[in-house]
């Protein structure tokens, strides 16, 4: 199946590591050029070049430097990447999840900042691509949150909170902006072999005075399908919602989790 990405042009938030870099890499990998986002400068440059590696020959790679926290730098960000890219089809709003925590440990500046990351961080790159997106035929708009929106993780109320707002104004943005032409969905990962889930499995390492192994085999003894998602796995689902292909499918948030959820809707 062409997914009609060859030409298209991308931003990619949070995406030196991670299911943001798989997204990259998989788009590139499709034909479409991409700039990629993430605040360790060296971790960035070298996520381009390993993009480079397996992208079309046709394909743009730009690195870009920021910190999603810091609210004038989305803006700025989004810029740069129409200036680099000359043009930009598809946004992919992704940002690193909060700490583990108990409701009990988290004070107001630990709510600030899950806030700031986990929905103001979306709002501030959407409203900038728009006028942008406007000019596109086949605009997208991702958002990366999490199954824990339908089904709350524990010790992660931070995440299952605010990411659920996300949706929200993913779903709300579709209605509002359908006029456009511009598709919203978002994308609710589950357990996926990741930095952020190793991090999580050290948590609950240290929690349950175990080890990391442990934790990764008990948690995939709870998916249906038994095991983790591999990124690339997770990153084709995002690819297909953005491309063409999904031209009649908007307000959605999909989960990507083998199984993990087991609501009906």
């Amino acid at each position: 199946m062409d997914l009609g990405l060859k030409g298209k042009k991308a931003f990619i938030a949070g995406s030196s590591k991670g299911l943001g870099f798989a997204i990259a890499k998989v788009l590139a990998a499709e034909g479409c050029s991409v700039a990629i986002n993430g605040r360790d400068f060296e971790r960035l440059q070298d996520a381009a070049e390993r993009i480079r590696e397996t992208a079309d020959t046709n394909v743009s790679v730009v690195p870009l430097t920021g910190d999603l926290l810091d609210p004038a730098i989305p803006g700025e960000l989004v810029q740069k990447a129409h200036t680099a890219l000359k043009g930009l089809d598809l946004l992919i709003t992704n940002s690193g999840g909060p700490p583990a925590s108990a409701f009990e440990e988290l004070d107001d500046k630990a709510w600030q900042k899950a806030i700031d990351a986990l929905l103001l961080a979306h709002v501030r790159l959407i409203r900038a691509a728009l006028p942008f997106l406007r000019q596109s035929k086949a605009p997208s708009i991702l958002t990366v949150t999490s199954y824990s929106v339908k089904q709350p993780i524990p010790n992660l109320v931070l995440s299952n909170s605010i990411r659920a707002a996300t949706v929200n104004l993913t779903k709300t943005l579709a209605l509002e902006l359908a006029s456009d032409h511009i598709r919203f969905n978002s994308i609710l990962p589950g357990w996926t072999k990741t930095e952020r889930v190793y991090e999580l499995m050290e948590a609950r390492a240290r929690q349950h005075g175990t080890d990391v192994n442990t934790e990764m085999q008990k948690q995939a003894a709870a998916i249906p399908l038994g095991r983790m998602a591999e990124p690339e796995e997770f990153a084709r689902v995002a690819v297909f919602l953005l491309s063409e292909a999904a031209s009649y499918v908007t307000g959605v948030a999909l989960t990507v989790d083998g199984g993990a959820y087991q609501g009906t809707c």
